[in-house]
């Protein structure tokens, strides 16, 4: 596959890419720029969630706790506890569900403050994932692009995007194409945690109700698109693994940043099923 043939790609829908596709089994693998630092935006939910497995693996914590999510903890969101205006009871294992499957950010900061960032980046370290960081939560990522702009969002202005911190992955929470597919290769090798919790783990990520972007490169009834997506001004991202009813198994990271500032992008969207498609037929082949 031509890195030419994805410039025009990308090009075509008004963006810049970058990408990483790999065989889980066998290594055999695809990259576009996948090794560009990129900001991460709702992807970092990712490692939080397998650290906060491998907390339960090591009997650190219990998933089934229950917690109290009050007004106080409650960052903005358009899903899950960052929608609702009461006060919620509800385990941990459920919070990393809301966190995973709609990228809820109140849920992802309250288990931040369960598991913490010095454990996630020490976990991130032991598995060879040196370009892959989380110094952000979600209210503090948030919360930087007012400070940098002056204003409350929408940031649609040229002159807003160029000051945002979160699109810096030298500020905000970071990683690569290639880094991002390893950790979820990790994850249906079960090697990231135990057997259970990485069986566990990828029912979470197949549960992701977004389908929008590269679920929609895949539109079969028989194979199965588990990832998770991410998503700031300019910037949209998924990485993800598809499993084909032959046993086939492809991880496949895809970053794109848009020309444009407009806040609805489909082309922006759809490319990164498109790309992933190309990828991952590529690798069949």
């Amino acid at each position: 596959m031509s890195a030419p043939a994805f410039d025009r790609l990308f090009r075509a829908a008004g963006v810049t890419g970058w990408l990483y596709a790999a065989d889980v089994d066998t290594g055999h693998d695809l990259g576009h720029g996948a090794d560009e630092p990129m900001p991460t935006a709702s992807m970092f939910k990712v490692p939080l969630l397998v650290a906060l497995c491998r907390q339960a693996d090591a009997g650190l914590l219990d998933l089934a706790e229950r917690v109290t999510v009050t007004a106080a903890d409650r960052v903005s969101g358009p899903t899950g506890i960052s929608s609702m205006l009461d006060d919620v009871t509800i385990s941990l294992r459920d919070l990393a569900y809301l966190m995973i499957a709609l990228s809820d950010n109140t849920a992802a900061d309250k288990l931040l403050g369960r598991v913490g960032f010095d454990v996630i980046n020490t976990m991130l370290e032991t598995f060879g994932l040196k370009r892959t960081r989380v110094v952000q939560g979600s209210g503090e990522m948030l919360g930087s692009m007012d400070v940098d702009t002056g204003h409350a969002w929408p940031f649609v202005d040229p002159d807003d995007i160029a000051r945002l911190s979160v699109l810096d992955p030298a500020r905000t929470n970071h990683s690569t194409a290639r880094e991002m597919a390893r950790l979820f290769g990790m994850i249906w090798r079960d090697e990231a945690a135990s057997a259970p919790s990485c069986a566990w783990m990828r029912g979470v990520l197949n549960m992701q109700v977004w389908p929008h972007r590269m679920a929609s490169g895949f539109p079969y009834d028989d194979v199965a698109v588990s990832g998770k997506t991410g998503t700031m001004p300019t910037l949209r991202c998924e990485t993800g693994v598809v499993e084909y009813p032959d046993g086939g198994r492809y991880a496949v990271s895809v970053f794109t940043r848009s020309f444009g500032t407009a806040l609805i992008q489909p082309r922006a969207d759809a490319v990164i099923g498109t790309a992933a498609r190309m990828a991952v037929d590529h690798l069949r082949r």
